[in-house]
């Protein structure tokens, strides 16, 4: 158990269902949908509102396996707790070290809005912008969870009437042809498929909440309802969307494009520097205070439990992980000092992270074995047979995602990848010996 007050156990239950809504939604909605609809256009025309329907199934279930578990117990180390209570404590150990890698992400997110600010308003030094950003929303953060939580639902807000704006504009310039049936699904079912694979990327990321379970005030309801309502609200939004982004010029100038092009047609000046700042700026943003809430959470219980020093997890008179926030910050802070690049920081550890999503998927099966009690009372209770296939279907869909990821890295980050996992695993198996786990599960 952490020292000075650091445990998990500490935290304050004082999330409700908005609250990890705001989470959730600022997670999903992120600088990818403002690229992969030109992408997602290019391999098949305006059947874009079909691909992302597809998408959001193909999300779902994927993360079926975590709607069970979450909606079964309060999961005080988030994620890092299925692995533990499933994949048993050398699993544990490993899934501590690749989350650690996979925060990178948290410098990407600076680094992206610092680019779209200087181009938008051709001042300024993205590094500089990067930076102020990143230790502006440090401190919100150390100020508290509910402070957090004031914040995101703002942020949110704009961004959904940013982006809620488009659309309505953007429906009522539709242009004549648009229901023209050359324009649909232009590279036949293959493509349509492939589209929907390609926007998984913007229909994920609502698993995060599951990381506030510790803080949540009734996590077994509210977290797996946040997950579902959250990935199907904002893909039925982003469909909107898509029709806007391929219906309103020729196809063949906006595949491939980003938003920021049919934005310029549709909207006046004021509107488009709102849309790009609320829009396009606000996803990052909000994706980078949601991930500054949720990251420290399994770290916190991975030093509970002896992975890491347990003083790293000691919280400041506001129940937040300073210490560990302040190693997160370091990480970024260094990342953007040396000029990474955004793609790279993003692909670090991509599949990595993959993989530990397919570890908790792998293991969801033992659930009943694992907390009976909590799982004979628990709203998603199915047959044993039931979750094994679903344990399956869960596996079998991040693997093929693990694939899919690692064919697309070059082979530099492919290895990079690979040396993660596996000291990660050597971590696992040579520190357990002297790791004390916890059981850090509980009925909500």
């Amino acid at each position: 158990m952490a020292m000075n007050g650091g445990s998990t156990k500490q935290l304050k239950q004082v999330l409700g269902f908005w609250d990890l809504m705001g989470a959730a939604v600022g997670q999903i909605i992120g600088a990818g949908i403002m690229t992969l609809l030109g992408a997602a256009l290019a391999m098949t025309g305006r059947s874009i509102p079909i691909a992302l329907g597809i998408a959001a199934i193909i999300t779902i279930c994927q993360f079926l396996p975590m709607l069970f578990i979450s909606g079964t117990v309060r999961l005080r180390g988030g994620r890092y707790t299925m692995v533990a209570m499933l994949g048993g404590e050398k699993l544990a150990g490993a899934y501590s070290i690749i989350y650690i890698f996979s925060n990178l992400s948290l410098s990407m997110y600076a680094l992206s809005f610092a680019s779209y600010f200087v181009s938008l308003f051709g001042v300024g030094d993205e590094k500089v912008v990067a930076l102020v950003l990143l230790t502006l929303f440090m401190i919100l953060n150390c100020m508290g969870i509910d402070k957090f939580a004031k914040a995101q639902n703002i942020i949110v807000g704009c961004l959904i009437v940013a982006l809620g704006m488009f659309a309505a504009i953007g429906v009522t310039k539709l242009a004549p042809n648009y229901y023209e049936e050359s324009t649909f699904m232009t590279d036949g079912l293959l493509g349509l498929l492939q589209a929907s694979g390609l926007l998984t990327f913007a229909t994920g990321g609502a698993t995060c909440v599951i990381d506030l379970s510790a803080e949540a005030k009734n996590p077994t309801r509210d977290i797996p309802l946040t997950i579902i309502i959250s990935t199907l609200v904002v893909a039925a939004l982003y469909a909107v969307i898509g029709v806007v982004a391929g219906g309103v010029l020729p196809l063949d100038q906006v595949a491939g494009q980003n938003l920021s092009l049919v934005a310029k047609t549709i909207l006046s000046k004021p509107l488009y520097v709102f849309f790009m700042v609320c829009g396009a700026g606000f996803a990052l943003v909000s994706t980078l205070n949601s991930q500054m809430a949720w990251a420290p959470k399994p770290t916190m219980q991975a030093c509970d439990d002896g992975w890491l020093p347990a003083g790293l997890a000691k919280l400041n008179k506001h129940n937040t992980p300073v210490i560990i926030l302040g190693v997160l910050y370091v990480i970024a802070f260094i990342c953007i000092a040396t000029g990474l690049s955004v793609s790279a920081l993003g692909n670090m550890c991509l599949v990595a992270s993959n993989v530990t999503v397919m570890m908790i998927c792998a293991f969801t099966w033992k659930l009943p074995r694992v907390c009976p009690e909590e799982w004979a009372t628990s709203k998603f209770k199915v047959s044993n047979g039931m979750l094994k296939a679903v344990s399956a279907i869960g596996t079998l869909a991040c693997a093929f995602n693990v694939y899919l990821n690692f064919t697309r890295l070059t082979r530099t980050l492919q290895i990079v990848n690979f040396v993660v996992i596996a000291v990660a695993l050597v971590f696992g198996a040579v520190r357990s010996k002297h790791a004390h786990m916890e059981i850090s599960y509980e009925k909500a």
